[in-house]
């Protein structure tokens, strides 16, 4: 039986931190690029219809197979099976399913390789050792979920070639990543709900310009090259020093403060703040389904299935 990571791991130290909602663009636009992967986003995804409470949802069952310690186990297969029915041809003919190993696990390279570049780009790089060990642990977190490891290269210098090839050439630019490149009519942050709509409408133009900006710092080479983008040595030196200027203000935040609450929970339990059969922290009812959709299966609902209020 895999053993659940513990506060000893770097995935605990950096995945659930609240600097991944910078890489929210970039991680999901990257997922999209995987042929199978965007075929279902296109054909089964609400994501478009409530960006902001799907991302903010998502975060608890997806961060807890990282952060629930014995139950995460648990949590992995709760995860899965979101996936289960999502499945059909594409438009060129080409059968998906969300459950293939080489479609999931590309979905979860992703999420492996946050912990990397948020410290890249918005924190102090890690060593290529570190790397190796939050690959290492990536690992070990992907096979709670059960799944054929035939896909998963057994090391890191491995997973930087497979990395390389899926960006040259197996990701491809689909409906699906222009979809989710598309922040012209994204509504309010959560945070910023306080900000009168017609306000927002002049924030958003600037907001969405600095996040593809940083979007297409963080993609590599070949990505940009595929979707058409530029990136000079003065962005990528202006790049360099706001993400100092971040690092060190982050560096400022109280450590508990900078994690997501299902991670910070874990932390508290960790240190024994928390009884270790505390609750799970779920998501708030401010980021549940539309009422009409809690009965779907692929659909994060901690509430009674039957809910519909």
């Amino acid at each position: 039986m895999t053993e659940p990571l513990g506060p000893d791991s770097l995935m605990w130290r950096y995945f659930g931190d609240w600097r991944g909602l910078l890489l929210a663009l970039w991680a999901g636009s990257m997922q999209n690029m995987h042929p199978q992967l965007g075929a279902g986003v296109e054909e089964h995804s609400e994501f478009f219809d409530e960006r902001w409470e799907r991302l903010y949802r998502s975060l608890y069952p997806i961060g807890g197979v990282v952060y629930d310690g014995p139950r995460a186990a648990e949590t992995a297969k709760l995860v899965r099976g979101f996936h289960n029915g999502i499945k059909g041809v594409d438009v060129r003919g080409r059968p998906y399913h969300a459950l293939n190993p080489e479609t999931f696990f590309w979905a979860h390279a992703t999420f492996l390789v946050m912990p990397i570049l948020i410290n890249d780009r918005l924190g102090k790089p890690l060593t290529e050792e570190q790397k190796a060990q939050v690959y290492a642990e990536g690992v070990q977190w992907y096979r709670l979920y059960g799944m054929s490891m035939r896909p998963v290269p057994p090391d890191w210098p491995s997973f930087q070639r497979y990395w390389d090839h899926m960006c040259r050439d197996v990701l491809e630019v689909n409906k699906a990543t222009l979809d989710v490149r598309d922040l012209s009519r994204i509504g309010r942050p959560p945070l910023m709900r306080w900000l009168p709509e017609p306000a927002w409408r002049w924030v958003r133009p600037p907001t969405a310009r600095l996040m593809h900006w940083l979007t297409t710092g963080c993609y590599d080479p070949p990505i940009r090259e595929k979707l058409g983008l530029r990136w000079t040595r003065r962005d990528e030196l202006l790049l360099t020093v706001v993400g100092r200027v971040f690092a060190a203000v982050w560096s400022l935040v109280p450590f508990k403060l900078r994690f997501h609450p299902r991670a910070r929970a874990a932390w508290h339990r960790a240190e024994g703040r928390l009884p270790a059969d505390a609750p799970l922290v779920e998501t708030p009812p401010r980021n549940y389904p539309p009422p009409d959709k809690r009965d779907d299966p692929k659909h994060y609902f901690p509430g009674p299935r039957h809910l519909t209020g």
